[in-house]
């Protein structure tokens, strides 16, 4: 009998140290809920934005994004952007909104432009890479957009692809890179820019480009009455 019972143990053991299958559903209302539930709980979603897919986690809770890091296999010295539902969300993660902000996110928001500002202290060390500055970002997609808003709280988000691989367009992509590596996709069909989003770095006395994306640096230039600093960093 105790070996019948070790046994048992064993197998339940091994039983909850296997992969969960990951699911993909059409993004509908019922899908974007359970999506949400899970992201609540601690999962992670891969979903489509105006730019690439994202896969996300729940921007406050650190484990959560821990569990986001490991399954990009992304440095944890790279920092990941957060996704929000609405421009005024900004207040909840930026602890300053310089007017060259203000202009652009009037201008380019909800779309392709992530504005680097300086972070609040609301915003977990690991989501920032320990640094003092936060990336935000409000998407041009309806089902993005319903997502963040179903979970009550921004997402840490970053194309849902393999670290230093090609940012996805359809799900399927996804899956070819994350199967076995995240909860859920949702798939909502190609994403209408295909392109990722233009990085700005405003946390600094002078406007710099991070990433050359989907808004040119001519039409930042254009808003904000000067010249952009250009800075190489990896994307």
């Amino acid at each position: 009998m105790k070996n019948k019972i070790s046994f048992h143990l064993r197998e339940s053991a091994s039983y909850f140290r296997r992969p969960r299958a990951m699911e993909m559903l059409v993004a509908d209302h019922a899908a974007i809920t359970r999506a949400a539930a899970i992201l609540q709980a601690g999962g992670k979603v891969a979903f489509p934005t105006d730019t690439v897919y994202g896969v996300g986690a729940q921007a406050f809770q650190p484990a959560a994004v821990e569990k986001l890091y490991a399954a990009k296999l992304r440095p944890r010295d790279k920092a990941i952007p957060l996704l929000l539902a609405q421009a005024a969300d900004v207040a909840l993660v930026v602890r300053e909104v310089s007017a060259d902000a203000q202009h652009l996110m009037a201008r380019f928001w909800p779309g392709g432009l992530t504005l680097v500002l300086p972070r609040a202290a609301s915003v977990p060390d690991i989501v920032c890479a320990g640094g003092e500055s936060v990336a935000v970002r409000l998407p041009a997609h309806a089902v993005a957009q319903a997502l963040i808003a179903a979970v009550g709280a921004p997402l840490a988000a970053t194309s849902a692809n393999l670290s230093g691989h090609p940012s996805p367009v359809v799900a399927t992509e996804v899956a070819a890179e994350l199967a076995g590596r995240i909860d859920l996709i949702l798939d909502g069909g190609r994403c209408p820019g295909g392109v990722s989003s233009t990085v700005l770095d405003l946390s600094g006395a002078q406007p710099r480009l991070l990433r050359a994306g989907a808004i040119s640096v001519e039409e930042i230039e254009a808003v904000l009455g000067r010249r952009v600093g250009r800075v190489e960093v990896d994307k």
